[in-house]
């Protein structure tokens, strides 16, 4: 679990990093859309790291709250780059 935790935590700065280099606003709310699903799939691992008693609530109420923020940014830099994209 800890593997997949980093894995999806390494995508999430990759594709943020990949989008931002591309031309289009389009491909870069793409990208985002990819880091919000690696945050996403985070949050699956955390709960079930939770469930399966591997971490205490406290930490496990920390992490989460953590990424909910970030999903918040996540999306919010996803319509900022869509409507910016309609704009030119």
């Amino acid at each position: 679990m800890v593997s997949q935790i980093r894995r999806a935590s390494v995508s999430i700065s990759s594709n943020l990093a990949e989008g931002s280099a591309k031309q289009s606003l389009k491909d870069q709310a793409r990208f985002t859309e990819i880091s919000f699903g690696s945050l996403m799939e985070i949050l699956n691992q955390i709960i079930l790291s939770f469930e399966l008693k591997f971490i205490k609530e406290k930490d496990y109420l920390s992490i989460r709250k953590c990424i909910e923020n970030l999903s918040r940014q996540l999306n919010a830099l996803k319509k900022s780059q869509l409507k910016r994209s309609l704009n030119n």
